[in-house]
């Protein structure tokens, strides 16, 4: 055993960077049970569509922003816009969900209006990293395999096979 094994099961400094073994089944069960609330009706369904189209709004807008701030930083040789926000979407989420999870509750319209909403606007691979992450969590790791692989090739596969279409009628 490593000694940065040791200190993390030790409890030494190294163990306030990792998560418990327990707690990820805790994320888990939680999204879960999210999953399942979703589900039912609520009586505040109408202010719930409220929530999320403000907060997708909101999240196109600031995507839009990271768009033209970071091609007059960085230019257009390369997709820096797309890249950033993919990567800090997926941080915030991550930020999210585990303060959610393992910090404090919120409110079905918080989530919605922060997750869906705004999340949401800014960019879908949050989304996809969380839902990716909650499989691996649960241990359910050649679905999440399956998952990732089966998003990216399929998804680009759809986009070519969309041009192609079009190209084809066009």
């Amino acid at each position: 055993m490593r000694a940065w094994d040791n200190k993390i099961k030790s409890g030494g400094l190294g163990r306030r960077f990792f998560v418990e073994p327990k707690r990820p089944a805790v994320l888990a069960e939680r999204a879960s049970l999210r999953q399942q609330s979703a589900r039912r009706p609520s009586g505040g369904r109408e202010l719930n569509y409220l929530l999320v189209f403000i907060g997708g709004g909101l999240g196109s807008s600031l995507r839009h922003t990271v768009n033209l701030i970071s091609a007059k930083l960085f230019g257009t040789a390369f997709p820096y816009h797309t890249f950033i926000i993919n990567i800090s979407g997926s941080t915030v989420m991550g930020l999210i969900a585990g303060y959610l999870a393992f910090k404090g509750e919120a409110s079905q319209s918080w989530r919605l209006f922060l997750m869906t909403g705004i999340l949401g606007g800014y960019t879908t691979f949050s989304a996809f990293s969380l839902d990716a992450a909650l499989l691996y969590e649960r241990g359910q790791f050649g679905l999440a395999l399956l998952y990732v692989l089966g998003s990216v090739i399929l998804s680009l596969a759809g986009l070519f096979g969309g041009l192609a279409l079009v190209r084809h009628f066009t």
